[in-house]
């Protein structure tokens, strides 16, 4: 449960006006020491490519991009598991949350398939 309690000064006239009862949304933010909100994904790399390779193996165009380079023949999520994890020689794509040779390995390959995709 989380009790947030500001004082009258803070607050804009409008929202004072409100009615009893209204409702709203509150998003928290962990800030940094420059009280400007931290990055994540520089923070956990690996959680990030963890789930970037999840998204790309679900990408009928990501598909495309392997097949297109012989390296896919079946163009589908499973074939693109499979292909990725011997690629990156993991044995599955959690690993790329604590290895860093192979966040590299996949790092490089997402940028090659952006860039062809930017084109």
């Amino acid at each position: 449960m989380l009790t947030l309690s500001v004082h009258p000064d803070d607050l804009p006239d409008d929202l004072m006006r409100d009615f009893v009862g209204s409702r709203y949304m509150v998003v928290m933010v962990r800030v940094g020491d420059d009280e400007m909100p931290m990055n994540r994904t520089e923070q956990f790399p690996g959680d990030t490519a963890v789930k970037m390779a999840g998204m790309l193996c679900r990408d009928p165009e990501f598909w495309d991009w392997l097949h297109e380079n012989e390296w896919l023949k079946d163009k589908n999520e499973s074939a693109c598991v499979e292909w990725l994890v011997y690629f990156l020689g993991v044995e599955s794509r959690k690993e790329l949350k604590t290895d860093s040779e192979a966040r590299l390995l996949f790092n490089n390959l997402k940028d090659k398939f952006e860039s062809w995709r930017a084109n």
